[in-house]
């Protein structure tokens, strides 16, 4: 996807949007599964391995297991995100997998998530490319404009290099606006 495209998908107006378009999924199991990768920036796979013991409501803290390269990490989640996976518990009662697939004890299928995300672009009639990864990318995007420091971003998304972590960043039009010509200051 192009630095240009993926601009006009993160601008800053648009950030409710991406609530919106989370809200409006009805499958409760669907919508918890891709706000969950927008929450707390996590790849497809993070989110299909997670267990139900890896979300630690009382301190806050989602721990990832052998994310990309293997490496652990922990993320923080809102108590609206907590509520919400207890809503989801609550319903699902999942046997060993956070997200299940039709059987119990059986792993929600990558291919299966695809096709959610793609259901859920096309009822919220986007008609830019749009990913799994636009997500992760979204939630980076998103601290970063809230001016969350890169390091932290880098740790929060488990990425070994900050030049990896640069890649997410963009010139956002918000940053652009806060920049004065030094000819307004002659």
């Amino acid at each position: 996807m192009t630095s240009i495209v993926w601009a006009r998908i993160t601008n800053p107006r648009q950030r409710g949007e991406v609530a919106a378009k989370l809200q409006n999924i009805q499958n409760q199991k669907h919508r918890t599964m891709l706000s969950l990768i927008y929450a707390c920036g996590l790849r497809r796979g993070e989110l299909l391995n997670l267990k139900p013991l890896q979300i630690d409501s009382k301190r806050h803290l989602l721990i990832i297991l052998n994310g990309k390269g293997m490496k652990d990490r922990v993320v923080p989640i809102s108590d609206k995100v907590i509520t919400m996976l207890r809503d989801y518990y609550k319903l699902y009662k999942p046997a060993k997998w956070l997200f299940e697939g039709q059987n119990a004890g059986e792993q929600y299928s990558e291919s299966s998530l695809q096709e959610v995300l793609k259901i859920a672009i096309r009822k919220a009639r986007i008609r830019k490319p749009v990913t799994l990864h636009w997500l992760r990318h979204s939630y980076a995007t998103h601290l970063l404009e809230a001016g969350t420091d890169l390091r932290y971003i880098q740790e929060l998304l488990g990425h070994k290099s900050s030049k990896t972590t640069e890649i997410y960043t963009h010139v956002s039009e918000k940053s652009l606006l806060k920049i004065s010509s030094p000819f307004d200051n002659l």
